[in-house]
């Protein structure tokens, strides 16, 4: 079992930037982010290996969004850039065992942290 927790959320003017944390009560896991918009289907946004040396992103957060992580103090990191309206969302942290490009590679999943961004 693996325990997260979000942190990081809050209201940002279209434009601006925020850094979401996530701290793991474990590191040994690929970890990502997830969006789900009110209405929306679970979307992948970001995710890396548990070394760090490879990432993926959704192609709507391509280019403004970046993930890392410090695994020393098992924590991941997304830095939003750019904030669009539609980033709005709330924001799920996960690990799991596998392909950190898509969902079916996480098997845990944090409470989430509501992002929201005014036009």
């Amino acid at each position: 079992q693996v325990q997260l927790v979000e942190s990081g959320g809050g209201l940002v003017q279209a434009g601006g930037s925020l850094r979401l944390s996530c701290v793991a009560s474990r590191s040994e896991y690929a970890m990502g982010w997830f969006r789900q918009a009110p209405g929306k289907e679970r979307e992948f946004a970001a995710g890396l290996s548990w070394s760090g040396g490879m990432t993926y992103y959704g192609e709507s957060v391509k280019g403004r969004f970046t993930i890392s992580r410090e695994n020393a103090n098992n924590t991941v990191y997304l830095q939003m850039n750019s904030l669009q309206p539609e980033d709005t969302a709330v924001y799920y942290c996960a690990a799991g065992d596998g392909y950190p490009g898509d969902v079916s590679g996480y098997d845990y999943w944090g409470q989430g942290t509501q992002v929201t961004v005014s036009s």
